[in-house]
């Protein structure tokens, strides 16, 4: 059994883990909240704007919108949405997996490249695959004018044909305790699935055409500002999670080494007053 100075040492090292990580949950709660609360109010906006353009695009005559133009695959890029820090569960691993099966199984034999949105993204994936260009820093200041520059060169490189198809990866925010993994495409715009009279209701004003290339932009950039901002609220979530859990796990333990410091300070008693009546034995006899 450890002596006492032992356990003592272990028993002040797990407090203090347990105050570290009690502080970092509440921190990432408080953080979640508003984060919440803008992924909330921003998602049905998004999801509606989307479907709508999938609609207008999807009625549009071939080689309507260059934002449409379904080629054959041969490069695809791969956005990958992760955190800066880790600490978070399993909330980067499950990225990270799915970057890989997209690049080793998915999209197998043809050039797949990374754009990293995080810092765990372009350290994992920058030992096995091309990522050519990461975005980290928009996590200091994650506004919808940074994310849009990132849109917009991904749109660039989509028009000009560096690639025929760019996807992005992230988690999607259900609750503190569940992200989604989502792989969804971003170019080309996938027309909606459904009746093809279904925007019969539309009155255009100018023409289809000259508003779908006006909107399909900021869609564009509405679509990965959520994405990201989904992503950002998954994180703190994850977080949040993680470290109760760990909390739990640390109180657990510190109760558990505090049973065995009585117990072994018991023993040492013990041991004490036993020597003391041998001894006074002894010097009876």
């Amino acid at each position: 059994m450890a002596n006492l100075k032992e356990i003592r040492n272990r028993i002040a090292s797990v407090s203090s883990t347990m105050q570290i990580t009690s502080a970092m949950k509440m921190v990432s709660a408080a953080k979640l909240k508003k984060a919440q609360d803008a992924i909330t109010a921003m998602r049905p906006y998004s999801d509606k704007l989307t479907e709508l353009l999938q609609s207008l695009s999807g009625s549009l005559t071939e080689g309507g919108s260059k934002f449409a133009d379904n080629r054959e695959v041969e490069k695809v890029l791969v956005v990958a949405i992760t955190s800066n820090r880790g600490l978070c569960g399993a909330f980067n691993t499950n990225i990270l997996k799915q970057s890989h099966i997209l690049g080793k199984n998915t999209y197998a034999g043809k050039q797949v490249d990374f754009v990293a949105i995080g810092k765990k993204a372009n350290d994992s994936l920058g030992k096995n695959f091309n990522v050519i260009a990461n975005h980290s820093g928009v996590f200091d200041d994650l506004t919808f004018d940074n994310i849009a520059e990132i849109a917009e060169n991904l749109m660039k490189q989509f028009t000009t044909g560096e690639y025929d198809k760019i996807e992005l990866v992230y988690n999607k925010f259900k609750n503190a305790a569940t992200q989604i993994i989502m792989t969804e495409q971003f170019l080309p715009i996938v027309p909606l699935e459904g009746d093809a009279n279904s925007n019969a209701d539309y009155i255009f004003e100018p023409s289809k055409v000259e508003i779908v290339e006006q909107l399909i932009p900021k869609s564009l950039k509405t679509q990965l500002y959520k994405a990201v901002r989904d992503s950002f609220a998954s994180e703190h979530g994850a977080r949040m999670t993680a470290m109760h859990k760990a909390t739990d796990n640390a109180t657990e333990l510190r109760d558990q080494l505090k049973l065995t410091y009585n117990k072994a300070r018991q023993a040492a008693i013990t041991n004490e007053i036993l020597e003391i009546v041998g001894g006074a034995e002894a010097l009876n006899n």
